[in-house]
This record gives C-alpha cells, structure tokens and sequence, in this order.
C-alpha cells in the first residue's frame, strides 16, 4: 500500500545524499528507518501507557523477592 509523506528540506537533502552515495532507494532507506523505529516507538508507547496503570494503581507490580520465589530463584 503506497503511503505519501512530507520530510522537511534538511531530511530530504540528506536522504538524497545517502541516495547518491550509495545507489539505493530512497524507498529502500525509508522503508529500513520504518521498521527499524517502529520497535522503539512501539516500545516507548506501549510503556508509557504500563507506566500510567501502575501509578494509577491498575496494574499488578512485583517486588524483586516475589519474583525471585515465583521462579523459584530462591532456594
């Protein structure tokens, strides 16, 4: 599914550089910064949102020795 997005001027100026250095795409580089930082943002956003359930009291926290005895990490 074709997507059409505006970078700013600097972006686009180095995207082209990286472009004309290499001989690859401009697609293949966009589609390689997509993937690769979607997992952070997915990282960071789905954090933020665990984040705000447990200092609003909605999410179930462990202490570090509830951990360890769960896993059997005890004995």
């Amino acid at each position: 599914m074709p997507i059409s997005i505006q970078l700013n001027r600097e972006t686009e100026q180095r995207l082209d550089f990286l472009v004309t250095q290499t001989g690859r795409s401009k697609a293949d580089y966009l589609r390689e910064i997509i993937e690769n930082g979607l997992e952070d943002i997915e990282d960071y956003y789905l954090a933020t949102d665990v984040l705000k359930r447990v200092r609003n009291g909605q999410e179930k926290i462990y202490s570090a020795g509830e951990v360890r005895k769960e896993l059997g990490l005890d004995d």
